[in-house]
């Protein structure tokens, strides 16, 4: 038998435009940030926790499970498990399900669940050109065999794949989301005017939400390491 479950507090970070340029926030910076004040206001102490589990897609390399990242930046006991979710754009959802049904069924009390997601922090990829190309310089012995790789270097190697780009691309159709959701859109009769109509009422949603203030406590600040 399941055990009762209790969604206690919540709350996330603003969103900011696209700048062209990695953002001033990784994934774990963000969580972090929002994590800190959201257990600081809580009645129990921190090391009530006993979990700790975070969606994240795009997965930095010097955050890898950010989860635990996160956990230790945020002061939580080393021996806290916490592991991260990944299932594309559901994988905050996914994160709550998972606390859900630890709580659920007697593994844990306290789980601390949510979403982390930056990015302007995806990689840009080498062709696999240039890796063989990378691969056949670092495996050169003697000067006449590295000369004779650095003789194999391609204008193209020096642009790279984006990694952004090849993620949202699904690698079994090779549409990209964009696309996909347009295969979506016909397959439920869902038409230009009632997505862009939806849209805006979301969007009038959030505004109105903002304005009358119901937002203040679920929506926290976040300033990055130079003050921004």
């Amino acid at each position: 038998m399941t055990r009762a479950v209790y969604l206690v507090d919540g709350a996330r970070t603003p969103f900011i435009k696209a700048r062209g340029k990695p953002g001033p926030f990784s994934p774990v910076d963000l969580a972090v940030q929002c994590g800190r004040p959201l257990l600081m206001r809580q009645s129990f102490a921190a090391d009530a926790v006993d979990l700790v589990i975070l969606g994240c897609v795009n997965v930095v390399a010097d955050e890898m499970n950010p989860a635990r990242v996160a956990a230790l930046r945020l002061g939580l006991k080393d021996e806290i498990p916490a592991f991260t979710v990944q299932i594309n754009c559901g994988s905050g959802m996914q994160s709550i399900d998972t606390a859900f049904r630890y709580i659920g069924l007697g593994k844990a009390d306290v789980v601390l669940a949510g979403g982390a997601e930056a990015l302007s922090h995806s990689p840009l990829v080498l062709r696999r050109g240039a890796v063989e190309w990378f691969a056949a310089l670092n495996g050169a012995r003697s000067t006449t065999d590295r000369l004779k790789a650095f003789t194999g270097l391609r204008p193209e190697f020096l642009k790279p794949v984006i990694g952004l780009e090849r993620g949202l691309t699904d690698p079994i159709t090779n549409l990209n989301m964009g696309q996909t959701a347009e295969v979506l859109a016909h397959l439920f009769g869902i038409s230009r005017r009632e997505a862009d109509t939806y849209a805006a009422e979301s969007h009038n949603r959030l505004a109105n939400a903002t304005k009358q203030g119901w937002l203040k406590d679920e929506m926290l600040p976040a300033f990055s390491r130079d003050g921004e």
